[in-house]
C-alpha cells in the first residue's frame, strides 16, 4: 500500500526509445492504447470557461485514433520492415560517404519518424476500452521492443557510426553542440549495447535482452489488466466517507446476510480505506489484498533481475546498477548507496519520533486491544488522525474545497500564466480513444502566427476498467527538426484516475491528488515547451536522476497560500479555502516527514539491493524485512507479494528509484532560489521555461541548472527543509 513517488512508472511518466540510437534504453518498459468512439460532451465533466480562442491554423494536424487491431499489427510490421531496410542502407555506406549528415543525422531522423508512427500504436494498451485493441497494441509493443533490441545490436551500423566519427574528427569538422552530443551518445550506445564483443557473445546478449524485454512487458501487461476487488460490509467500512462508499458496487446477499461493497484496487477506491477505515482488521485485509493483487509478477521480477545480471556480466560490469548509473548524474552505484545510507541515518532520527507519536495515538484509540506494534496498515490511518487531532485539520473537509471541475481548469490557468502559453480546447472537433478524453492545442501566449504553435496535449482523467490505474504522462510524439527544416511538434498525454461525479454531486480531490495533478502537468509542459533539434533530447529525455526535479519543484505551488486560494472552491458554497484552513494545511505538510521519507528510501534501497547483490532470499521476505528495518513499520505475520507491484523497476527505473530523492536536492534549490519570493512570477516562469524546459537533454543537466540558478547547485535548501521537518513531498501516484 505504499506509493513510490511518481511512477512511471512512474510509471511513471513513461519514456520510450527505439532503434539504434536508443540502444541503452531499449530495455525500458513501454506502453500502448485505442478507438475512435462517438463522443459525449466532455464539458459535462470539466469545462474551461477562461480558455483562449485563437483564430490560427496550427501547422500540424492532431493525431487520429481510428486504428483497428489489424491496422495496428500491419503498421507495426511495415514500419519494422522499412526500418531494417533503412539500417541496411546506413550499414552499406562506404567509408568516404560516412559523415554526420549521412549517418548520425540520418539515424536520428529515422528514429524520430519511426516513433511518430509507433508511439500512438504502443499507447492504446494503457487506455483503450477495446480488449482486442489493447491486445494488438501489446503485441505491437513486443515486436517494437524486439526490433529495438535487434537494431541496437547491428554491428554493421555501429561500424558506420565509427567510420563517420573518424571522418569528422580527422577532417576537423566543427559540429554544433547538440550535434556533438548526439554523436557522443550514439557511439556510447553502441559500446553499452555490447557491439565490441565477439559475435558469439553478441548473439547470446541479443537473446538475453529479448527475454528481458518480454518479461518486463508481461509484468506491465499484468499491471494494466488487473481487475481484482475485495468486498466489505457497511459495518466493516465504518469511518470511510459516504461519498466514497456510494461509488462502490453494491452486492445484495441472500439469506439475511448483510450486503457487501466491492472495492477495486484503483486509487480512488482502495486508498480511502487505508486512511479512514476505523476497523484495523478491515485495513489489514485491504492492505494484504492490495499487495497481493499481482502475485504472478514476483516470479517475473526475479526472472528480470536474473537476466539483468547476465547482461551486466557479459558487458563487463560488476553489477546491473553499475551499468545503469554510468550515464546518470550520480555516476556510480557506490555513490547511490552512500547517498541512500546517509539519508536513512538522518531520517531515522525523525522517523522514530514520528512512529512513537502515531503509536501513542493507536494505543489511546484501542486501549487494551492494542498490541503495541505499528503496522503498514496503521500508517495512513494514524497519519491522517494525527493531522486531524494536532492541527484540527479534517482531510474530508479540505477535500470539499477541491472539486475536480474547478481545480483542473485552475491548474491549467496557473500554468498558462506562469509559462506564457494558451490552451485551446478542440475536443468537439477531433476523435480520441474514449469519450472522457479532452484534447487541446497549445500555443505561445497571444500568438501572432502559426510559428507560435507548440503542440497538442490530451487529458484522460477518469478511471475505467482496463485503463492504466494511476497517474502518468506519456510523451507520445517528440519535437524535432525534420529533414526539410520544418518542425515536428510534440504531443503529450496525461492519464489519471480522478473521482467522477456521483448522483449529481461534484467530484472532489484530496489535496494529495491536487499535488499529484500539478506534478504531472509539470511533465506535460516539459514535453510541450522543449525545443531541440533531435528528438532524442526532447523534453524529459534527460538523465533519469534529474527527470523528476522540475515537477518536484512545481509541487511547492500547492503549498503556497495565494495559489491555494486561487485553485480552491467549496463544492457547495463556492467559497475558497479560509486563511485558517490554509495555515493548517501548510503545517500538515511537515507532519511525519521522517516516516514519509523512510518509506521512499525503502523503495530505493530495495531496488539497489536487487541490482547490486545476488539475492537468494525470497523476494517477498526481503521486501517485508527491509521495509520493517528501514520504514519502521511492521508487515504482519504474512509475507505479501509487494515486489510484484513495484512497477518502477521493470518500467525503466531499475537501479534508479534513488533518483526521486536525489532530484529533490535540485528541486529544493531551484524553488528557493528563483520562485520562493513570488511563485506566480511570469518572469521567473520564463526563466524556468528557457533554462530548464527548452533545452531538454540537449546539454548536460548541470549546465541547465547552473544557468537557471546563476551558480552551482547545492544541497543547502534541501538540508534546511529536512532539519526543519519542512519537506514532505506529496506527488505520490500510487503504484504500490
Amino acid at each position: 500500500m505504499e506509493e513510490p513517488i511518481r511512477n512511471a512508472e512512474q510509471l511513471h511518466f513513461v519514456q520510450n526509445a527505439r532503434a539504434f540510437a536508443a540502444a541503452s534504453l531499449v530495455l525500458t518498459a513501454t506502453y500502448s492504447a485505442h478507438l475512435s468512439i462517438p463522443r459525449r460532451l466532455f464539458s459535462s465533466h470539466v469545462s474551461f470557461p477562461t480558455m483562449a480562442t485563437i483564430d490560427l491554423t496550427p501547422p500540424q494536424e492532431p493525431l487520429t485514433w481510428k486504428h483497428t487491431p489489424e491496422e495496428i499489427r500491419e503498421k507495426t510490421n511495415q514500419v519494422i520492415r522499412d526500418g531494417r531496410k533503412f539500417l541496411d542502407t546506413i550499414a552499406a555506406l562506404s567509408e568516404d560517404k560516412c559523415n554526420f549528415d549521412s549517418v548520425f543525422r540520418a539515424l536520428a531522423l529515422h528514429d524520430a519518424e519511426f516513433d511518430v508512427i509507433t508511439e500512438p500504436l504502443a499507447f492504446y494498451q494503457n487506455v483503450s476500452p477495446d480488449a482486442k485493441l489493447r491486445e494488438a497494441s501489446n503485441d505491437a509493443e513486443k515486436l517494437l521492443r524486439d526490433f529495438g533490441i535487434e537494431s541496437s545490436m547491428r554491428l554493421d551500423v555501429f561500424q558506420a557510426l565509427k567510420r563517420a566519427e573518424k571522418n569528422i574528427r580527422s577532417g576537423g569538422v566543427t559540429l554544433a553542440p547538440e550535434e556533438e552530443r548526439l554523436m557522443e551518445k550514439m557511439i556510447l550506445d553502441g559500446k553499452r549495447a555490447g557491439l565490441d564483443l565477439s559475435e558469439t557473445d553478441r548473439e547470446e546478449l541479443l537473446e538475453t535482452k529479448k527475454k528481458l524485454s518480454e518479461t518486463c512487458l508481461e509484468f506491465s501487461k499484468n499491471f494494466n489488466e488487473e481487475k481484482g476487488t475485495i468486498s466489505f460490509t457497511q459495518d466493516e467500512l465504518k469511518g470511510v466517507p459516504e461519498d466514497v462508499i456510494s461509488g462502490y458496487t453494491k452486492t445484495t446477499n441472500a439469506g439475511g446476510q448483510p450486503d457487501k461493497y466491492a472495492v477495486t484496487f484503483k486509487t480512488p477506491d482502495i486508498f480511502p480505506i487505508f486512511k479512514f477505515a476505523s476497523n484495523p482488521a478491515t485495513r489489514q485485509l485491504a492492505s494484504e489484498a492490495y499487495e497481493n493483487r499481482l502475485t504472478q509478477n514476483v516470479d517475473l521480477l526475479k526472472k528480470a533481475i536474473d537476466l539483468r545480471w547476465d547482461i551486466a556480466k557479459k558487458l563487463g560490469y560488476d553489477t546491473w546498477a553499475d551499468y545503469i548509473v554510468e550515464v546518470k548524474m550520480i555516476k556510480s552505484s557506490k555513490n547511490v548507496q552512500q547517498f541512500l545510507d546517509n539519508l536513512v541515518t538522518k531520517m531515522k532520527v525523525l522517523g522514530d519520533k514520528d512512529r512513537e507519536a502515531l503509536l501513542k495515538l493507536k494505543e489511546e484509540e484501542l486501549g487494551d486491544k492494542s498490541d503495541g506494534k505499528f503496522y503498514i496498515w496503521d500508517y495512513r490511518y494514524y497519519d491522517r488522525l494525527f493531522v486531524e487531532k494536532t492541527l484540527e485539520l479534517d482531510e474530508a473537509k479540505v477535500k470539499e474545497y477541491f472539486p475536480v471541475d474547478y481545480v483542473v481548469p485552475k491548474i491549467l490557468e496557473i500554468y498558462q500564466d506562469l509559462l506564457g502559453v494558451s490552451f485551446v480546447d478542440i475536443t468537439k472537433d477531433v476523435g480520441t480513444w474514449h469519450p472522457d478524453v479532452q484534447v487541446f492545442q497549445v500555443w505561445n501566449k497571444d500568438p501572432k502566427s502559426p510559428s507560435d504553435f507548440l503542440g497538442y496535449t490530451y487529458l484522460d482523467l477518469f478511471p475505467r476498467e482496463s485503463k492504466y490505474g494511476h497517474a502518468a504522462v506519456w510523451p507520445l510524439i517528440s519535437g524535432f527538426n525534420k529533414k526539410d527544416g520544418s518542425r515536428n511538434y510534440p504531443v503529450t498525454a496525461m492519464v489519471a484516475n480522478l473521482a467522477k461525479p456521483v448522483e449529481g454531486k461534484r467530484a472532489t480531490m484530496r489535496h494529495d491528488d491536487v499535488v499529484t495533478f500539478f506534478h504531472e502537468m509539470g511533465h506535460v509542459f516539459h514535453g510541450l515547451l522543449s525545443n531541440v533539434t533531435f528528438s532524442r533530447f526532447h523534453g524529459t529525455s534527460v538523465a533519469r536522476d534529474f527527470v523528476e526535479a522540475p515537477s518536484q519543484m512545481l509541487e511547492n505551488w500547492c503549498w503556497e497560500p495565494k495559489v491555494l486560494k486561487k485553485m480552491s472552491q467549496h463544492a457547495q458554497t463556492n467559497e475558497p479555502l479560509s486563511d485558517e484552513l490554509i495555515d493548517k494545511l501548510i503545517k500538515s505538510r511537515y507532519v511525519n516527514a521522517g516516516l514519509y521519507f523512510l518509506r521512499q528510501l525503502f523503495f530505493g534501497k530495495f531496488d539497489m539491493e536487487l541490482h547490486t547483490k545476488k539475492v537468494d532470499t525470497d523476494y517477498n521476505q526481503l521486501w517485508s524485512e527491509m521495509r520493517e528495518s528501514i520504514s519502521l513499520v511492521k508487515s504482519g505475520s504474512k509475507y505479501t507479494a509487494g515486489p510484484g507491484t513495484f512497477a518502477h523497476i521493470t518500467g525503466g527505473y531499475d537501479a534508479g528509484y534513488y533518483g526521486y530523492m536525489y532530484s529533490l536536492v535540485f528541486s529544493a534549490d531551484m524553488y528557493k532560489t528563483v520562485f520562493a519570493d513570488n511563485p506566480l512570477s511570469p518572469a521567473a516562469g520564463t526563466k524556468y521555461r528557457n533554462s530548464i524546459l527548452k533545452p531538454g537533454g540537449s546539454r548536460d543537466e548541470m549546465d541547465s541548472l547552473k544557468e537557471f540558478l546563476g551558480r552551482e547547485p547545492n544541497p543547502d535548501a534541501f538540508l534546511e527543509s529536512l532539519e526543519a521537518k519542512q519537506f514532505k513531498a506529496a506527488s505520490v501516484p500510487s503504484s504500490l
